[in-house]
């Protein structure tokens, strides 16, 4: 009994739960974990609008809800991608398209990836800096565990994607949030500096993110990682910064988004395909790690050690090879931009606050209340999904995911307007 209690304790321990209960007879029995079984109480917000407009829309017609809760592409994939993908199924043997890949990917398509890094961004990447992951989720999911423990603090910003605290929670670290620049949304960097103590093993950061659309411009990084190298130099060990760029490529006409890892050395930049190429589905990205970086050479090795624990086990073969064809290729995204700027204008005139979005394919106007949540049930009322700020770490927000037909973006406007008028 001594020995299994000392079992439960550390159990107990490692997952913040009870994990043992007694029966009627004073016996330990085993029980599923809490803390997962909570988190069905917390669903996501934006999946149970999505759901919301999903049933509105067999009631009234889809075409009539006009939904901007979920951030899932709305342009076609590439045409050459499509070809790409019918010539290897024609063309290669079916054990390389569909077998096991390496676990770290396959390798012709990790160069092929450092080569394009590198060509774009003026970096020295090599295959052995990528380990290619499913998506920006995995790629985050590997990065974190690489450079912290659990106990470690991990910094991100407000506004921030929700997900970002499962991400981080479920590995033992804790996420702290710092608060958002109200103004430009771009990064506080007061705030910042005061809550980049010596427990602090990462900074997570979206650009261009989701929700604001906002773009950290070059400034904002130069000042960034200017503190994070002082901090580093002051407690004597590595802050790694975590770049999470699932966005990296819908950057609109002037805006300023650089590359974050040519400012700092020790970033692993996490990316994936689902929206350059409108491939969410797929479940495709990679991380990349700076070759400047503590460890550069060792880290994507430790990633495929990672994946033992995870069960992350590789992206799939044919998918990898695919993309590998069509690294420069993204879909048409000038429609996010011009969906943008017809609502981006009409929201204002109709006396909405809002940052002008420099890329994504989201906004994040300031609501007509202080409750988001409010406000965002009143919209419901004419058929507008909005998601409340809440969950984004802000209050009395609330974010439109514009990727939907222009024609869509269009008629909505006279259902905000009837919103505003009859409600506010």
């Amino acid at each position: 009994m001594n020995l299994c209690r000392g079992v439960t304790d550390s159990i107990e321990r490692v997952l913040g739960v009870k994990r043992f209960a007694k029966n009627c007879f004073g016996m330990e029995v085993n029980m599923i974990v809490q803390k997962y079984k909570d988190m069905l109480q917390g669903k996501s917000v934006i999946r149970q609008l999505s759901e919301f407009a999903t049933a509105r829309g067999a009631e009234i017609g889809y075409e009539n809800v006009f939904d901007y809760s979920l951030g899932n592409p709305s342009v076609p994939t590439p045409q050459a991608f499509t070809e790409t993908m019918i010539r290897l199924l024609q063309e290669k043997d079916p054990m390389e398209l569909h077998g096991y890949s390496q676990s770290l990917g396959i390798p012709a398509v990790r160069d092929k990836v450092a080569a394009s890094l590198n060509r774009r961004f003026g970096m020295q990447y090599t295959g052995n800096h990528i380990f290619m992951t499913t998506g920006a989720a995995g790629a985050i999911a590997h990065a974190v565990r690489c450079v912290s423990q659990p106990g470690d603090e991990i910094l991100t910003f407000a506004p921030y994607f929700p997900e970002y605290g499962p991400y981080i929670n479920l590995t033992g670290a804790k996420l702290r949030v710092v608060p958002a620049d109200m103004e430009h949304f771009q990064v506080n960097l007061e705030a910042f500096e005061e809550m980049l103590t010596d427990k602090v093993a990462a900074v997570l950061i979206n650009t261009p993110n989701n929700p604001s659309g906002t773009a950290y411009s070059t400034e904002t990084i130069r000042q960034m990682t200017a503190i994070m190298t002082k901090k580093q130099e002051q407690y004597g060990h590595d802050i790694f910064l975590i770049s999470d760029e699932p966005y990296r490529e819908i950057v609109f006409a002037g805006v300023d988004a650089p590359y974050p890892a040519k400012f700092y050395d020790n970033t692993l930049s996490c990316y994936s395909f689902s929206k350059s190429l409108s491939l969410p589905g797929e479940r495709i990205g990679y991380v990349a790690v700076n070759p400047a970086c503590t460890d550069a050479e060792l880290i994507s090795a430790m990633c495929s050690q990672i994946s033992r624990g995870t069960g992350h086990n590789c992206p799939p073969s044919i998918i990898q090879l695919a993309v590998a064809e069509v690294l420069e290729l993204t879909s048409d995204l000038s429609v996010y931009e011009t969906n943008m700027n017809i609502l981006y204008k009409e929201l204002t005139e109709l006396g909405f606050a809002c940052v002008k979005p420099g890329g994504t394919f989201y906004m994040f106007p300031k609501a007509l209340e202080d409750d988001a949540v409010a406000f965002s049930e009143k919209a419901k009322k004419y058929d507008l999904i909005l998601v409340p700020s809440d969950s984004f770490g802000v209050k009395g927000y609330f974010r439109i995911a514009y990727c939907i037909d222009t024609e869509k973006v269009e008629r909505s406007l006279d259902a905000f307007r009837r919103f505003v008028r009859s409600e506010y």
